[in-house]
């Protein structure tokens, strides 16, 4: 799956073009390097989302196409 589609449904990031403006603006990283929105999410990929001062370190715990949101949270682990 796509990052930015990843982000969108595992409701990290509300919506699909912020996702994939945080991914040109290189404000997202995955596995310690930069990542466009076309890289294809795998489990166990370590993300990193810097929301201005703020940044979010996700671990990926399963991919799916969809996602009710009360599932949205056990597609990622937050790691500090």
């Amino acid at each position: 799956m796509r990052l930015d589609k990843f982000l969108k449904v595992s409701r990290i990031i509300k919506r699909r073009t912020v996702a994939n403006d945080a991914c040109d603006n290189e404000h997202v990283t995955v596995n310690g390097r930069n990542a466009k929105a076309s890289y294809d999410v795998k489990e166990n990929d370590i993300l990193e989302i810097t929301f201005g001062e703020r940044k979010l370190r996700v671990k990926v715990l399963s991919v799916k196409e969809h996602a009710l949101k009360a599932d949205a949270a056990s597609m990622y682990e937050v790691i500090n």
